[in-house]
């Protein structure tokens, strides 16, 4: 087994997956509860593609513009939900891995809209994680739940099993 999915270094992954979940949940839980519109923060974003030195690139900006802009209701709830699930994913070590990447899609793209804040620092931890693997669920949900469904799925009790039909 490699260092880094050892139980002892999977501890420190622990920490850190679930300090990242907290950190996803609080930004989306007030997005969810309060209500969310993501327009505002788009249209920044456009402008801020403009000048000598633009903080996002021509081609994010026409993305932002062209398709997010338009549905920005579809948008914001991707974003506040996101937010919320990835949290949740990540604190109970459920949805592990699609949480990081998703996570880490998130931060990437609040970062190409021209946005630092604490996106480096939480995009950095979701690929040091995602870099782990099973050591960052070690101590979670899909500890157990990753080996019940492969079993399921090879034909398992029920899931994924067909009867042999004889006549």
């Amino acid at each position: 087994m490699k260092w880094w999915k050892t139980p002892q270094a999977a501890a420190v992954w622990t920490v850190l997956r679930v300090w990242l979940g907290i950190q996803w949940l609080e930004a989306g839980w007030h997005k969810v509860a309060d209500g969310f519109d993501a327009g505002g923060f788009m249209q920044g974003a456009i402008v801020k593609a403009a000048g000598d030195h633009p903080a996002v690139q021509g081609w994010y900006a026409g993305f932002l513009e062209n398709v997010a802009l338009p549905n920005a209701d579809l948008f914001s709830t991707l974003v506040a939900w996101g937010e919320v699930l990835v949290g949740v994913g990540l604190i109970l070590g459920a949805a592990t891995i699609p949480a990081l990447i998703a996570a880490a899609f998130m931060n990437l793209n609040f970062l190409l809209a021209g946005t630092t804040s604490t996106n480096p620092i939480l995009y950095t931890a979701a690929i040091i994680l995602l870099f782990t693997g099973a050591g960052a669920y070690y101590w979670g949900i899909d500890r157990f739940a990753i080996p019940y469904i492969k079993t399921m799925m090879k034909g398992g009790h029920g899931i994924g099993k067909r009867e042999a039909h004889t006549h």
